[in-house]
């Protein structure tokens, strides 16, 4: 098992220079690279303060400058906010922008509030239709020319400039969790985002399922890869668990208002929402958080790790936009290389030793 680092630029409080959200993302980027994380990931969202991120592509090209080896992702581009030719053009270029590290997801797209805005109050629900239809044109327009007579778009012959780097293109990621998407992109030969939220660990298992059956379904691909992203905060003492819970609560009741559409937004800063509206209250059950999310010390976050190794995962995600403080976000990191990632691969190490690799 891989791992990978999830990072955004966030605000939760306008007295916070975005100079200092943009330095504090950079120091994070540095030290995932230094440390041997696979890939960095980012997210696209609009007009919202919590999740800076309008063009994901930019943020990575940027971040390429000052990183050397860490591959480069979107998680996700939001498939309805996007044209074939555009999207074709603009990450064929970040992939060479890049040096090659550009790891190319797309999603239907998750807030409502976001779809109000930017998809005309489109259910966010129908972008898996879109996505459907986007990501089979945009990886034609990677290949040849190509015409596009579909559902949502149309163009005549045009050619996808630039062409990208790595060949035959970057590799393809789509957020899953529903079986209809597993099979779908599997079926294309795309690799698999996906999170288990704040489920408890059942909810790994029950993903990792969907991912071996979507796979058995599609002997005529090969494997692709299987992603879990799961918030994340690695302390050296168990009792320093109650600051990183407190924070996944108050992200969270932010995510349910800009998720269902329930609460306000000013300025660019979501509400949190009482704690009465949202769905799923025993996920906000302080000892449901450090239980189900991946919170502990080095050795209660191996020990949750075995559960995505059992369910097949190939790449385990440090989710760490969620207002946790900055030392914090520092210190998980750091913990994760210095204690967490050695015990893996000195026992991968050993097993390959085992076998006479």
């Amino acid at each position: 098992m891989k791992f990978a680092v999830s990072l955004t630029m966030e605000r939760f409080s306008p007295e916070v220079p975005m100079a200092t959200v943009k330095n504090n993302l950079l120091e994070l980027a540095v030290m995932a690279d230094e440390g041997g994380f696979e890939t960095l990931w980012t997210a696209e969202h609009h007009t919202i303060e919590c999740t800076i991120s309008p063009n994901p592509l930019m943020t990575l090209t940027w971040l390429a400058q000052h990183t050397q080896q860490i591959r480069l992702g979107t998680s996700t581009l939001v498939a309805p906010y996007w044209s074939p030719i555009r999207l074709a053009g603009e990450a064929a270029l970040c992939d060479h922008l890049t040096g090659g590290r550009l790891e190319f997801g797309i999603a239907r797209g998750s807030y409502q509030y976001e779809f109000d805005r930017m998809a005309e109050g489109m259910p966010q629900q129908e972008g898996v239709a879109y996505l459907k239809e986007l990501v089979p044109a945009v990886k034609k327009l990677w290949a040849d020319d190509y015409a596009h007579d579909g559902h949502y778009w149309n163009f005549p012959l045009a050619a996808g400039v630039p062409k990208p780097l790595q060949k035959p293109h970057p590799p393809i990621w789509v957020a899953a969790r529903d079986p209809g998407t597993f099979d779908w992109a599997v079926g294309i030969g795309a690799n698999i985002l996906s999170t288990p939220l704040s489920a408890p660990a059942a909810e790994i298992a029950v993903l990792g399922e969907k991912f071996r059956k979507a796979v058995a379904d599609h002997p005529e691909v090969p494997r692709p890869r299987l992603m879990m992203q799961r918030r994340t905060c690695v302390y050296e003492r168990p009792e320093e668990w109650e600051v990183a819970v407190r924070h996944a609560i108050d992200y969270g009741r932010s995510f349910e208002n800009l998720f269902q559409n329930i609460g306000t937004v000013k300025n660019g800063f979501p509400e949190v929402v009482p704690y009465e509206s949202v769905k799923g209250k025993d996920n906000y059950n302080p000892e449901s958080i450090r239980k189900n999310l991946m919170f502990g010390t080095p050795d209660e976050i191996i020990e949750k790790l075995q559960d995505y190794e059992t369910a097949g995962v190939d790449q385990y995600c440090l989710g760490l936009t969620f207002n946790l403080p900055f030392e914090l976000q520092k210190k998980t990191i750091r913990l994760f290389v210095d204690e967490v990632m050695p015990h893996f691969a000195a026992r991968d190490r050993t097993l390959a030793v085992a076998a006479g690799r």
